[in-house]
């Protein structure tokens, strides 16, 4: 039977504390080998990868509409708390409106060179700091038919909460892992067979349009934080630099809004 919870100050809510405290969170979700699922879709995406509940915490009108899920964790000894609105929100600091939350254990990252075997369309994220940005290039690395996506040690966790959100629960469906060090990691994508290419702006960049009418057979593509781009030593590092050809004095689009121009461009043929 589901778990009612009056006091928000419950301990056994320890997992869900402060959701919306980013640093907080960034720290305390990788220590304790968890993070954080919202949403029916997200969650049942988590669950069909395999991914194992430690427990979940749900708004009261949501047990019935959930109750396989319920069923299931009642069958695994996983622990279903169920509180009103404002008991929920007095811990978790937001208005749950999605219907219910699941702390998940964390699972262990594969090795770089299982991630990419094989793989002929490699997506790098390096030191994107933006939760929803890095959310947004999984979903579009999801739908775009890449293979594999690699963050770089300083980019944002893809499983954070919003991450998760933003991607629709994509970023269980993609291959991924964080590629350490960074940028001495451009060797290893280079000896997978993968040509690396970096997206910034410089004098020696190839348009995108060039390369989309031949591109590579497998390629690795390296995309920039905001604001900054890619480092100077990632794109001396990378074996080409392309640009997409802009209109309406426009410089470049937002990180996200790129890799998905760049995906569509230079997906698998």
């Amino acid at each position: 039977m589901p778990i009612a919870i009056t006091d928000p100050t419950d301990p056994r809510l320890e997992d869900y504390v402060s959701l919306t405290d980013v640093a907080l969170r960034r720290r305390t979700e990788p220590e304790r080998g968890l993070y954080v699922a919202e949403s029916q879709k997200v969650i049942r995406r988590a669950l069909a990868a395999g991914h194992r509940p430690r427990s979940y915490l749900m708004a009261e009108r949501w047990v019935t509409d959930l109750a396989d899920l319920v069923d299931a964790a009642e069958a695994d000894g996983i622990p279903v708390y169920v509180g009103a609105h404002d008991v929920i929100e007095a811990r978790t600091g937001f208005h749950l409106h999605r219907g219910a939350l699941a702390s998940i254990q964390r699972p262990e990252l594969p090795a770089v060179a299982d991630v990419i075997a094989g793989a002929r369309r490699v997506v790098v994220v390096e030191d994107v700091v933006d939760h929803t940005n890095v959310g947004a290039i999984f979903r579009s690395a999801a739908a775009l038919g890449v293979d594999a996506v690699l963050v770089t040690p300083r980019c944002a966790d893809p499983l954070y909460r919003r991450s998760i959100r933003v991607s629709m629960g994509t970023v269980f469906q993609v291959p991924w892992t964080r590629i350490d060090p960074w940028p001495q990691g451009i060797g290893l994508l280079r000896e997978a067979g993968l040509q690396v290419a970096a997206m910034a702006l410089s004098d020696d960049s190839v348009s995108l349009a060039d390369l989309e009418s031949d591109p590579p057979e497998r390629l690795a593509l390296l995309l920039g934080a905001e604001g900054d781009g890619l480092s100077a030593r990632t794109v001396a590092d990378a074996d080409l630099t392309i640009r997409i050809p802009m209109a309406g004095g426009v410089d470049s689009l937002n990180v996200a809004a790129a890799s998905a121009v760049a995906m569509w461009a230079l997906r698998g043929r």
